[in-house]
């Protein structure tokens, strides 16, 4: 019952599918290198058991001249393989195709043919199809790169082809890599239609490197020894160097009695020859040749220009660079600096100071005018007018100034009649002349002014 039920699945799925769905081939396109085998895969997707099957492998090669062979018939229970064949093909049931030795003959399309008839529904057979394609390559050899020309070249002068081919493969495709770096078409760098050579048109200083070209086809890939490319070039990037000498911007500067030591480099091949000219008072005259110049400083009256011009005997290109020379204390600068910015220093810290000394004088008036030394009260004194005075301490010279003495009655006194007498008391400086009933030496005048 449980078959049955199987077989109706089946073949339902065989009706509404149009027999797509029953069986299945991995790939539809394999490449193998001669000499090598491939399986042609197909599975089922319905039990054996329950269908009746018969069908055919056969091959039509890729070229214009074969034409279609069937290789091998077969069913459920017999097999049988084309007499040409049989030693390199192996039927594998229920559907697979085994092919050894490939050799290029043995490429092409092929197709496989089934018939199915189920056990339950005799008398109607479906036929599936089924095509895969087959490649067979040689394996590809090592490329051989060539250049022309083959020596050195000189740039925006000529132009550069490079070459590649391998001995043995076949469909092969190509690559070329610069430094590593794939070579992409542009204005100067030129492809053929198939890749296998490549043209610099004009060469140029950036061309040169190393550069190697890749081989590949569907079952392998060979690469080519690097080959060199030189170019001559330049000069390019003039510059005048000084490592003992401070710049700013195209001027140098030395000290008296220095030695000024310059270097005038350039990116040349082959290397560029210098020769070093004074161009000062109007008038060019050449003082050194070589890549160094070296210039006491006891010649130098005044700033002095020259320049360094640099020639590559084989592009016939020069390039020059031109600098002055100054003679001058390295440290002057510093100094008038520092100079400059003591004084700001010195008048910051004065201001300051007085700023504080202001402040302290300040505080200190407002604290004698809350905290007078020299005033004394005296309170609750005797009414009598002929009282004694009362006198300062033993040191006269300590109580000079202005006393003020308030007489207090017991009852509250209206304003005119309170009474309050000052005495002033000051310094008696001896008069070298004295005169009669002179004051005595650290003495005391009293004023008596009554309000």
């Amino acid at each position: 019952m449980e078959s049955q039920w199987r077989v109706t699945l089946v073949f339902l799925l065989v009706m509404f599918t149009e027999g797509c769905c029953y069986i299945h081939s991995p790939s539809v396109l394999l490449a193998r290198a001669k000499g090598q085998s491939v399986l042609l895969s197909v599975s089922t997707l319905f039990p054996l058991e329950q269908v009746e099957l018969q069908g055919t492998w056969s091959l039509t090669p890729t070229t214009s001249r074969g034409s279609k062979t069937t290789l091998v018939s077969f069913t459920k229970e017999s097999t049988i393989i084309d007499m040409l064949y049989r030693r390199r093909l192996r039927f594998i049931q229920p559907l697979s195709l085994q092919i050894h030795n490939l050799s290029q003959a043995d490429e092409g399309f092929y197709q496989l043919k089934v018939n199915l008839e189920f056990h339950n529904q005799t008398g109607r057979v479906l036929r599936v199809e089924r095509t895969v394609q087959v490649t067979v390559d040689e394996l590809v050899s090592t490329p051989v790169v060539e250049r022309s020309p083959a020596h050195v070249v000189v740039e925006d002068q000529v132009n550069v082809t490079w070459r590649c081919w391998a001995p043995r493969g076949t469909r092969v495709s190509f690559l070329w890599l610069k430094d590593g770096v794939r070579v992409v078409p542009s204005t100067r760098h030129k492809l053929s239609p198939d890749n296998s050579s490549l043209v610099l048109s004009p060469v140029r200083r950036q061309d040169r490197g190393l550069y190697r070209c890749v081989v590949t086809n569907p079952v392998s890939s060979g690469r080519s020894s690097t080959a060199q490319l030189s170019v001559y070039y330049g000069p390019y990037d003039l510059a005048v160097h000084s490592a003992h000498s401070p710049r700013t911007g195209p001027v140098f500067t030395i000290g008296p009695g220095q030695l000024a030591h310059f270097e005038c480099q350039a990116d040349s091949n082959p290397p560029n020859t210098c020769v070093w000219i004074s161009t000062s008072h109007n008038s060019s005259q050449v003082i050194a040749e070589g890549p160094s110049l070296q210039l006491p400083s006891h010649r130098l009256f005044q700033a002095e220009e020259y320049l360094c011009r640099a020639f590559n005997n084989v592009t016939h290109k020069q390039q020059e660079a031109h600098f002055t020379l100054v003679v001058a204390s390295v440290g002057a600068g510093r100094d008038r600096l520092a100079q400059d910015s003591r004084p700001a220093s010195s008048l910051t810290v004065l201001t300051v100071f007085s700023l504080l000394a202001l402040s302290c004088a300040l505080l200190l008036l407002l604290w004698k005018r809350c905290h007078p030394r020299a005033i004394k009260g005296l309170h609750n004194r005797p009414t009598e007018r002929n009282s004694p005075y009362c006198s300062g301490h033993e040191d006269a010279a300590e109580d000079f100034g202005i006393y003020e003495f308030l007489a207090q009655p017991p009852r509250a006194p209206s304003a005119q009649e309170v009474h309050s007498t000052i005495y002033e008391v000051i310094q008696h400086v001896p008069d070298p002349h004295p005169r009669a009933n002179p004051l005595p030496v650290g003495g005391v005048q009293t004023v008596k002014v009554e309000l």
